[in-house]
């Protein structure tokens, strides 16, 4: 593969170090597999030794292997005072079996003397023994310059001295490590141009040189740019840009910008429309709630909300869009909201497979419905499944699969322990049904005694659960007697919708929300009565 560009991805490892982010062994066995249908290169696996958990993944591995990737295993250079082959931290990670090997280890002056409380000739044996000692064990090394650039700034001489030690020890690619994350671009290109023109004095075997960077100065991806521009072949990064503080540089970001706009194989083409979609599935395995406004993949990243926008969207997708959202497994969405025109409506009937005639009726209705909808504070720009339900009832094609009479919910605090008690009255078909349930707060209970009353007329309803509930103060100076603002996100398991309801009574707007995504979940579990392309997060 010509202009070849290789990717290592670090999200099992450094992404995990990510605040908020905790990985079981299952969970970090899915993303592996992810990630070695991606396409991806290299994937870190972990510390093997560091804790069982990771010993663990190696060994699941070795019994049923990725397809295309090399797993590799991550480990720091021997200790002060020791030689590798009698250093034991060592040994788990000749045990893990691996192909390759990434050792990290001190550039920086700073860190030798006060982190290490070692001497900088000790620090450079440390270096060129453990590289020495893995190859001769048959492991090929990626050598990880930690605080590089940082190392670099403070005393240039010997931070070249460090890579010259590992180079000649055997490491196959020399990775700059921007660990601290406060390099600016400019800054990474000068230094990169330095290494190259430095390892071309001395070295007469060909080094493969790498980068990683943090984002603590907002421009990890940049400087990753910066770095490939300059000759830098390897690129460590994360999925999402996970990582600790404020994160390493983003592959959903880097992958698409070296392939489809500087011209580099990373991943296949076939693989690259996977993107969007590896994005989202990483991020419900971690258990974070995706990036809306994520460059590329983000759901927002291809939404179109102003009317002139829209309009022009609709002619031609580049006036407003530097790339097909397709390419990276992205979709064009159509903002719905206050300043909504008619072309806003028009393009948002199409997502939801409805086209509709400038000039029917029905478009003006669902406009003005629209804007004085949103005047009393709904908001359907993150509530698409309420707008799709809003523009049928125009149309006469929302079906009415229940209606509720009322509910009463009750509360009790006894002590710590504080629990709810509803009560929902409705009708389905004619029959009219009463059913209570508890829960641990009054919104669950509400929704468990709707569930209880509708699910054996609805069996579908039994795979539907709320994924994410929001509750947003309109008018904060009107106290306790405010309007409410609810979005409720509800999943069956494969897509996923947002409802909203409005009340100066949070249980009435919560329940408007509830009552909402059970009907469009029955109108996703409906779809060849009512035709639909339903736009998913």
């Amino acid at each position: 593969m010509t202009n070849r560009l290789w990717i290592y991805d670090t999200t099992l490892r450094d992404g995990a170090q990510c605040e908020g982010l905790s990985l079981s062994l299952e969970d970090k066995l899915r993303i592996a597999r992810q990630l070695d249908s991606l396409g991806i290169p290299f994937i870190e696996g972990g510390w093997p030794g560091a804790n069982p958990k990771d010993v663990q993944f190696f060994w699941r591995l070795k019994e049923e292997p990725l397809t295309q990737a090399e797993v590799v295993a991550f480990c720091s250079t021997r200790r002060p005072g020791k030689t590798a082959a009698n250093d034991e931290m060592l040994q788990p990670i000749l045990s893990a079996g691996t192909r390759w090997v990434t050792l990290f280890g001190k550039s920086w002056d700073l860190h030798v003397i006060e982190g290490l409380k070692t001497t900088l000739d000790e620090n450079l044996a440390m270096i060129r023994d453990t590289v020495e000692y893995l190859r001769s064990q048959g492991r090929r090394v990626i050598y990880d310059a930690e605080h590089w650039f940082d190392g670099y700034k403070h005393n240039p001489d010997y931070a070249l001295q460090t890579l010259a030690a590992a180079a000649d020890a055997g490491a196959e690619w020399l990775v700059l490590c921007d660990t601290n994350g406060g390099t600016l671009p400019h800054e990474v290109t000068q230094v990169v141009r330095d290494v190259l023109a430095f390892l071309a004095t001395k070295s007469t075997t060909f080094l493969h040189l790498g980068i990683h960077t943090h984002n603590d100065s907002g421009v990890a991806v940049a400087n990753a740019l910066a770095a490939v521009q300059e000759g830098v072949t390897m690129v460590q990064g994360t999925i999402n840009g996970y990582g600790e503080r404020c994160g390493n540089a983003d592959l959903c970001s880097l992958i698409p910008n070296f392939q489809l706009k500087l011209g580099y194989n990373c991943i296949k083409d076939e693989q690259l429309v996977k993107l969007t979609q590896a994005s989202r599935s990483i991020s419900e395995i971690v258990n974070l709630a995706p990036d809306d406004r994520a460059p590329f993949v983000g759901l927002s990243a291809f939404a179109h909300k102003g009317g002139i926008h829209v309009s022009a969207v609709e002619k031609n997708p580049l006036t407003y869009e530097h790339l097909e959202p397709e390419k990276i497994g992205n979709i064009r969405r159509i903002v719905i909201s206050d300043q909504a025109g008619l072309s806003n409506v028009l393009a948002k009937a199409r997502t939801f497979g409805i086209e509709l005639d400038r000039k029917n009726p029905a478009c003006r209705q669902i406009l003005e419905k629209l804007k004085a909808l949103e005047s009393q504070g709904y908001q359907f720009e993150g509530a698409e499944a309420s707008f799709e339900l809003l523009m049928r009832e125009a149309l006469s094609q929302r079906q009415r699969w229940f209606e509720i009479k009322g509910f009463q919910v009750h509360c009790d605090k006894v002590g710590e322990d504080c629990t709810a008690l509803a009560t929902v009255k409705l009708s389905v078909n004619g029959t009219n049904i009463l059913e209570c349930a508890e829960g641990n707060g009054p919104v669950s209970a509400l929704d468990s005694a709707l569930r209880k009353a509708l699910v054996n007329f609805y069996p579908a309803i039994a795979h539907f659960y709320l994924t994410d509930y929001k509750v947003r103060i309109l008018d904060s100076g009107a106290g306790t007697s405010a309007k409410t603002r609810v979005l409720l996100e509800s999943s069956n398991r494969q897509q996923r919708w947002t409802t909203v309801g409005v009340s100066t009574n949070i249980l009435d707007a919560s329940c408007q929300a509830v009552v909402e995504g059970l009907e469009y979940g029955l109108v996703l579990d409906n779809q060849e009565a009512i035709p639909l392309v339903c736009r998913v997060h």
